[in-house]
């Protein structure tokens, strides 16, 4: 996007707990055209309980991903019988977290009179607004409660948490990245790690867009959990090894040499806080990508129409059962994936002990993605968009970012990567760089070699851009400055350095300021 394992003390611990607690997806999504044609955009059919695809599935799951750059390192997943033996996850009815100052009186008490509720029962779906709107339970559902390495019910209660942070909140002074769950009367519990803790927008205007790529201050609040309970920690230090041995664990390349993350367990804690509070709001560190390499969150409005899932293509989408197996993989399968002789888990832990969701949760989750819309745009197409359009057209960007997607839902090479002849037909790549950085491409455990084109629909509503949040807005995009190595970013910067050059995608950079103005207008309008 991504945290959900209920057992595995290596996570319990663990900053890295936030790690996993990511959402579901982590950018574009779906496959080959020619041998996997899109399903068709009409009103789906009555949906039946006989009718949900399975999800984890040997066979589909042996093709869903595209190799990673090295070949022989790409993962296994275990297998449908292993996992199928895990429990299924409960679905608790969820509140409101306001911030202090506009919690209503008497709130939380009058949570802890309630029983608990739940919310998800496949033999009330006897229609397919019934399974989208059970969806969206899905989509708000937490798989963690009060994890102290993320956000904590005594955070959120906490007004200096939202000012240093800068947590937003709706205009109705709902903050919406997490919810409050009852599971047992007279306990009020803080849930996290839902899809909507990413994918939740929250507009400068107080308004909410679901799906959209989020802006929760992700890393920042993995940094100040960081800080505060290395501070409150009996013994500090074997608190911070640990916590650096857990990320290397999640992150770490260990077929590389040298592994990126080599020398992370010797990392004093503010270094190791700073490369967390680098990362803005938009971008997220999650498993299997980097401190380093952190990539962008994906918008997942009009998700049904792209073909890979992912900046780096990693996951085909040739069914909707792709898009339910990414979710389940996200939503904690990734944990029992093998590289090579390295897995995070050594060995597969009592499926007594896991989570996962059902076919039924999953089948409803995707139903209710693929139905979002944009909110209403508030950018007209006038004459500066018009004349913006044409520059699109004159510049060739219409090429790669193919109107009426506004993608060519095709693979291009990272800087430096050759992949075998096959691959180049085989997974639909337009073999050329566009030179951006290559890091999060051939670094991470997503690397597949390639980054996806990506769509530019919604971009009057998303920031930051690029694969890794590196500048905060569209004029940011196409300013020329940003290729020199006296520019400071607006994004993200590594290790909070200060002029750092965003290289690549030199397209656009040599318009008038005219221009400029008019492709940015159109650009806005999509």
């Amino acid at each position: 996007m991504c945290g959900c394992c209920r057992n595995t003390s290596w996570v319990a611990s663990s900053v890295l707990r936030a790690t996993f607690i990511l959402c579901v997806c982590a950018t574009a999504l779906a496959a080959h055209l020619v041998l996997h044609p899109f399903r068709k955009t009409g009103p789906a059919p009555r949906a039946t309980p006989n009718e949900v695809p399975v999800t984890w599935e040997d066979a589909a799951l042996r093709s869903l991903e595209v190799p990673l750059a090295d070949h022989k390192a790409s993962p296994q997943f275990a297998p449908a019988s292993y996992y199928y033996s895990i429990p299924v996850r409960t679905i608790y009815k969820s509140y409101p977290v306001y911030r202090p100052d506009k919690e209503p009186p008497g709130y939380l008490e009058t949570l802890k009179q309630r029983e608990p509720g739940l919310v998800f029962a496949v033999s009330r779906l006897h229609s397919r607004e019934n399974w989208i709107r059970a969806g969206k339970t899905v989509f708000e559902a937490a798989i963690d409660y009060d994890p102290k390495m993320f956000m904590t019910l005594a955070d959120v209660r906490d007004m200096n948490w939202y000012r240093k942070l800068q947590v937003p909140v709706t205009k109705e002074g709902v903050m919406p990245f997490a919810r409050y769950v009852i599971r047992q009367k007279g306990k009020v519990e803080l849930g996290v790690g839902s899809c909507a803790t990413c994918h939740l927008r929250v507009m400068p205007d107080g308004s909410v867009i679901e799906g959209a790529q989020g802006n929760m201050p992700y890393d920042r609040v993995a940094a100040h959990a960081l800080r505060t309970r290395y501070a409150e920690a009996a013994e500090p230090q074997a608190f911070l090894q640990e916590a650096e041995h857990e990320r290397r664990l999640a992150l770490g390349v260990p077929w590389l040499s040298p592994d990126p993350l080599a020398g992370l367990e010797q990392m004093p804690l503010d270094q190791l806080a700073s490369l967390h509070e680098a990362i803005p709001p938009g971008v997220a560190v999650r498993v299997n990508t980097s401190l380093d390499f952190p990539p962008q969150i994906p918008d997942l409005i009009g998700v049904r129409e792209r073909r890979y899932l992912d900046h780096t293509g990693l996951i085909r989408q040739r069914s909707i059962g792709d898009l339910m197996r990414y979710a389940a993989l996200v939503q904690g399968g990734v944990r029992f994936e093998r590289f090579l002789d390295f897995a995070v888990l050594p060995e597969l832990p009592d499926p007594s002990t896991q989570w996962r969701y059902s076919d039924a949760q999953l089948y409803a989750l995707a139903l209710f993605l693929e139905s979002l819309e944009p909110p209403p745009n508030p950018n007209h197409f006038d004459s500066q968009a018009a004349r913006g359009e044409r520059v699109f057209r004159k510049e060739g960007c219409a090429n790669c970012h193919t109107p009426p997607l506004y993608t060519n839902n095709k693979l291009t090479l990272a800087e430096g990567f050759h992949p075998p002849a096959r691959d180049l037909k085989r997974y639909d790549v337009l073999p050329v760089s566009v030179g951006t950085d290559p890091g999060l491409a051939l670094r991470t455990r997503e690397g597949t070699g390639y980054y996806k084109v990506p769509s530019l629909k919604g971009a009057w509503y998303r920031g930051p851009f690029g694969h890794d949040g590196s500048v905060a807005t569209l004029e940011d995009w196409l300013d020329p400055r940003r290729m020199r190595d006296d520019y400071v970013p607006t994004g993200f910067r590594a290790q909070r350095v200060k002029p750092q050059a965003v290289r690549g995608h030199p397209f656009g950079l040599d318009l008038t300021p005219q221009e400029r103005d008019d492709l940015i207008a159109f650009l806005k309008t999509l």
